[in-house]
């Protein structure tokens, strides 16, 4: 089954994409490192492209933001189905987790700001959240296959949980992943 696209605006023309690929790839490092209210011009400096290049991409932030999003929710998604491929179920389901976990605790700021702009129901969030269940699906029921995590379970349930170590404020990596441990103990079935 192949995921659905995400929303995307690379362009296909050799140069222009070579632009948006820059400009995208420094607009992350800017956001990771100082926030995404980095100004447009760093972002631009960064990239080695003039600041018209960069409207002419971007005609605002929020589509740089959408951008960075779109880049790095794709990202997640590939990584579902390269574990699905190289790990066991189990493995896989839980290697995927920590990342969307790991993920999750370094963007709030992005996610945070265009959920501002756009709101949660947004059909861009919608597009994007629609990719990361068809991913997580495929690890879920690899894992029910193989009988490594309950039957009962549900993939919205797994993401609240997860959701909810995302998003607890000041949250460390360490204390992420010890939590993330017990959500990953109660997928397994139970012992008889």
């Amino acid at each position: 089954m192949a995921p659905t696209p995400l929303p995307s605006t690379r362009p296909t023309r050799a140069d222009a994409a070579r632009n948006y690929d820059l400009l995208v790839t420094a607009a992350r490092e800017a956001f990771a490192e100082h926030g995404t209210d980095t100004s447009l011009e760093e972002i631009a400096r960064r990239a080695g492209v003039g600041i018209g290049t960069l409207y002419r991409r971007f005609p605002n932030r929020t589509a740089l933001l959408e951008a960075v999003y779109v880049d790095e929710i794709q990202s997640v998604c590939d990584r579902a189905y390269g574990f699905a491929e190289k790990l066991e179920p189990f493995e896989a389901l839980a290697a995927w987790l920590r990342s969307f976990v790991g993920y999750g605790v370094s963007k709030k700021s992005l996610a945070g700001e265009l959920t501002a702009a756009l709101g949660k129901d947004s059909p861009f969030f919608q597009s994007c959240k629609v990719n990361v269940q068809e991913a997580g699906e495929l690890l879920l029921r690899k894992a029910k296959a193989a009988g490594t995590v309950r039957q009962d379970l549900e993939l919205m349930d797994i993401m609240r949980l997860v959701g909810g170590i995302t998003m607890a404020r000041d949250m460390e990596p360490e204390e992420a992943n010890r939590l993330l441990d017990i959500v990953l103990c109660g997928l397994r079935p139970a012992s008889s």
